[in-house]
């Protein structure tokens, strides 16, 4: 059924990453100074899978504290690895702050070591605190953590949920495989906030912010809410122009996220969340709206532009410091995580100040995923005399594809860029960039 509903083949996933690619519980403040904390583990764990059936052992990162936090707000990290083996935490979504680099100044940390860091919130957003760069051919996968640091201005709506969505390989035993190892003789599974299936409840007129995260491995996805109008408000953690999800559907490549505004329909309604992974289409979740007298009289109006984080209105492409960026080519100076050496050189180096027009060119052939760390970027069109009217952090290339991104070097230090192709055995690849 939900093929019929649900139409997406590879290459439409693909192109789709280039079109999209509550009051009471957020009340809008100033932005706060001073600190609060954050604990996160790295440890054994164990998740449901399978119904009926053993849990699965996995490798996870919990974290106690909060986990929503504000822009300005900066919060005192303390990272505790009880893992065997070493691990670095990969922050996805977080502008300027090299000092929380993986790999480029943070070294992996030991078995049974900890470390702290302060770490500043400086743009409001959805990220994610991914413990996986050094996770190809472990002896388990891992899962990923999502962080909310909230808007400094109000945002007008009713509730606030993330859906966060995982992929496993399990083999007929029950044990689940890491990326970088051949999948055959597995089966995968999809997860929703640690669930297999996540029941979302409301009432007529309320208004959802749901915050889509493709936290799995290697796979792009699509997710479509049956019956709404899906209305995308930020994409990677940043405030876009509104627009309409193509299609009603939101493309997300691994590590992307998407905040999305949905007014609840009829009294007694039940839509299906579907995800769409290029070879099928399964549900992974309903809205259902109680039968219950309505939120509100009315539906709200349309809903203006998230506050702005302050990336600049203009980039100046006329005077842009120009490179290419090979993916995933062997003799580019692509490493494994665990061979990553400072000593390496840079893909480029940037002037502070200064807009950076890559060139991200995928000569392989399977599909690229690249992500940039420490900056947004924007996608430019192809004649490069403009660009798509939102940020993003994380970018797919198709395969035998170019595409060009542009941002502006606002924060010195040494950041990383990463690459992976969208299969399961692929390894990750990372180099790094300078801005000085």
């Amino acid at each position: 059924m939900g093929n019929r509903i649900f139409r997406l083949d590879r290459r439409e996933l693909m192109a789709g990453m280039g079109a999209t690619a509550l009051a009471p519980a957020l009340p809008g403040i100033a932005a706060a100074e001073g600190h609060r904390s954050l604990r996160l583990t790295a440890e054994a764990g164990l998740m449901a899978l399978r119904p009926g059936q053993p849990d699965t052992p996995i490798w996870t990162l919990r974290g106690s504290g909060a986990d929503r936090f504000r822009r300005g707000e900066e919060i005192e990290l303390e990272l505790e690895n009880n893992l065997p083996v070493p691990m670095v935490l990969n922050w996805v979504g977080l502008d300027g702050v090299p000092a929380a680099e993986p790999l480029a100044a943070r070294p992996p940390l030991a078995p049974g070591a900890r470390e702290s860091l302060v770490i500043p919130l400086r743009h409001a957003g959805t990220l994610l605190c991914d413990g996986r760069l050094l996770g190809d051919g472990q002896a388990r996968p891992a899962g990923v953590l999502a962080l909310i640091s909230g808007e400094s201005a109000p945002v007008v709506v009713d509730r606030d949920e993330v859906i966060l969505i995982e992929d496993w390989r399990l083999r007929a035993d029950g044990s689940a495989i890491a990326p970088g190892i051949d999948p055959k003789d597995t089966s995968p599974v999809y997860t929703v906030n640690g669930r297999s299936k996540l029941d979302i409840t409301a009432r007529a007129h309320e208004r959802l912010r749901l915050r889509f995260i493709n936290g799995c491995q290697r796979h792009v996805i699509a997710v479509k809410l049956e019956g709404y109008e899906v209305r995308v408000m930020a994409l990677d953690g940043q405030p876009s122009e509104p627009f309409p999800a193509r299609n009603g559907a939101l493309v997300l490549a691994p590590g992307s996220r998407a905040d999305a505004f949905i007014d609840a329909g009829l009294p007694g309604s039940v839509s299906s969340i579907l995800l769409h992974d290029g070879n099928e289409a399964r549900p992974i979740g309903r809205l259902v709206v109680a039968n219950q007298p309505p939120f509100r009289d009315a539906a709200l109006p349309a809903a203006p532009a998230l506050p702005s984080n302050g990336l600049p209105d203009r980039l100046d492409l006329r005077n842009a410091l120009r490179f290419e960026i090979a993916l995933g080519a062997a003799q580019a100076g692509w490493a494994k995580p665990p061979d990553f050496a400072v000593s390496a050189s840079p893909a480029f180096r940037a002037r502070l100040g200064h807009t950076v027009v890559l060139a991200l060119v995928n000569r392989n052939d399977r599909p690229m995923m690249f992500h940039l760390h420490g900056h947004h970027f924007r996608l430019l069109d192809r004649l490069d005399d403009g660009w798509k009217p939102f940020w993003l952090d994380t970018l797919a290339i198709d395969a035998g594809q170019t595409q060009r991104i542009a941002f502006a070097a606002a924060s010195a230090g040494h950041f990383l860029i990463e690459a992976v192709a969208t299969d399961w055995a692929a390894p990750r690849l990372v180099r790094w960039y300078v801005v000085e």
